[in-house]
């Protein structure tokens, strides 16, 4: 059965959720999807200010812990009932920054109820471009700059349409930056200063790109512009958007005050003000590097752009689909031979996927792993299983969750030779023995097309029994290819290493 057949569809009236675990706050969206579009049933947002608990050392404090926690218990009880595949929870900066954030997520998902993925910088920061270009629609062929501040992070893009053009996530958030430059909680202009020209320098690192490409029209993302914009009405400086002119008097009014807690800004909530200081920095040192001048608030952020995306994972316009096509093509992989692998490994898929539950997801992640699983070769033929697998982990792939990534390079890494006892060690539990069952499809894929040749495979049929698995082939086809026949019997000393017996046997 051909691969696409394995996409689910999102259907009228199908609830989708969407949890941003932000390192300010928490967010939740619920939304349900009529005629093509989303009608926002439900928001829920938490302020959690997990950053707060970060040690410098990847570690979380305990309190920080418990609130993350607790929010997300509660915003479980609101999801009972939604499909698994209909909820997608992700994690940012702050679970990035853990030292061991595998048990953070396995008590996340406890309290959730859902599996909780964690994005990269570049990511969040294309997740983010998606929501706020659905939330506002840009102008045909119009370039737009997007800025969002969080707790943890900045990330900025330029996008065309509902498409980045360039990404960037650097780690100078409203919360981290409050506590870097403002450790004491006091303010003075001398501080001030010192921390602009720093965080200023840390910008300069792309501000030339951007500057050079250019844009029509500036937003701002996020809790923090929001806060921004409503000081800068309150103060009558603008009607909600930001300017030159009126962020360096929020910025004096904001130090006039001379210590944290003694901020006194028109518009700005109590549980806002311990970590304004961060986010007006930041937001200045932006103005000065790109040179803007004025900066519109959008009401769309990250959770928005994740409801969207799931939308297209939906769809035949799954976002990963380009991405593994871009790899392709970016690598010079052999298309026809990744095909051959591809058709092969979902036939033996659909044999096997009830017995060994494996789901739509498997089926897509099974036929990415076999389009890409000759990347390495384009830096060396020994070991390129190996480069493959360290390029798909470490690369900012569009689309993919590290986890995702972290599957992907596990079945490049152990389509072939002896398979490490470290291969999986990356991977939640919750993944581990159905990667490992892809894994074992697609050896055999692999190693069926090993000549390189179009020869159809006249007979494959594959059982499983718990974790024993036996291929049949016909007798006269296998006795022709001696080479296959040695590798296949080889193959019961490789599958051991992925907790599976293997038996080839021939009729």
């Amino acid at each position: 059965m051909p691969y696409s057949s394995h996409r689910p569809q999102v259907q009228d009236g199908d609830t989708l959720a969407a949890i941003d675990l932000g390192s300010n706050s928490f967010h939740m969206v619920l939304a349900q999807h009529m005629l093509g579009q989303l009608r926002v049933v439900d928001r829920l947002r938490e302020t959690v200010r997990m950053a707060d608990g970060l040690d410098g050392r990847g570690g979380l404090d305990e309190r920080s812990r418990q609130r993350a926690l607790d929010c997300l218990a509660r915003f479980g009880q609101r999801l009972r009932g939604v499909p698994r595949l209909h909820v997608r929870a992700l994690a940012t900066n702050t679970v990035r920054q853990l030292r061991d954030p595998q048990a953070f997520l396995h008590a996340a998902e406890t309290a959730l109820g859902y599996p909780v993925e964690v994005v990269s910088g570049r990511e969040e920061a294309r997740l983010i471009y998606l929501g706020v270009a659905h939330a506002q629609p840009p102008k045909p062929g119009q370039l737009r700059l997007v800025i969002d501040i969080g707790g943890g992070s900045t990330e900025f893009i330029i996008g065309r349409g509902f498409e980045p053009v360039e990404r960037e996530s650097l780690q100078a958030g409203c919360i981290a930056s409050t506590r870097r430059f403002f450790p004491d909680g006091r303010l003075s202009r001398k501080k001030w200063d010192a921390a602009l020209t720093e965080i200023s320098a840390e910008f300069q690192q792309f501000a030339g790109l951007y500057r050079a490409l250019g844009w029509q029209e500036a937003l701002g993302s996020s809790g923090t512009h929001k806060a921004i914009g409503e000081i800068c009405a309150a103060m009558k400086l603008t009607k909600g958007a930001i300017t030159a002119e009126a962020l360096p008097q929020v910025r004096d009014r904001l130090l006039q005050a001379g210590t944290i807690d003694r901020i006194d800004l028109p518009g700005l909530s109590g549980d806002r003000r311990p970590i304004i200081a961060g986010g007006v920095l930041v937001l200045e040192a932006a103005f000065r590097a790109l040179g803007l001048q004025k900066l519109l608030v959008s009401k769309a952020a990250m959770r928005e752009g994740i409801l969207y995306d799931m939308l297209g994972r939906g769809s035949a316009a799954d976002p990963r689909d380009a991405s593994i096509a871009a790899l392709t093509a970016r690598y010079g992989i052999d298309e026809i031979q990744a095909s051959r692998v591809e058709g092969t490994a979902m036939r033996l898929f659909e044999q096997v996927a009830v017995a060994w539950a494996l789901d739509d997801d498997d089926a897509r992640m099974l036929g990415w792993a076999a389009r890409v699983h000759e990347l390495g070769l384009a830096i060396a033929h020994s070991q390129y299983h190996v480069h493959g697998a360290y390029v798909l982990e470490h690369s900012d792939i569009a689309g993919f969750s590290r986890q995702e990534q972290q599957v992907l390079a596990a079945l490049v890494r152990t389509h072939r030779r002896g398979v490490p006892k470290n291969a999986f060690d990356a991977l939640p539990d919750r993944l581990l023995l159905s990667t490992r069952r892809k894994a074992a499809l697609l050896r055999l894929a692999v190693l069926l097309h090993r000549a390189h040749d179009g020869d159809e495979i006249p007979r494959l049929d594959l059982s499983v029994a718990a974790s024993r698995l036996q291929l049949v082939l016909e007798r006269h086809w296998i006795e022709s290819r001696p080479l296959l026949r040695a590798d296949l019997l080889a193959e019961k000393e490789g599958m051991p290493g992925l907790g599976i017996e293997f038996q080839p046997m021939v009729l």
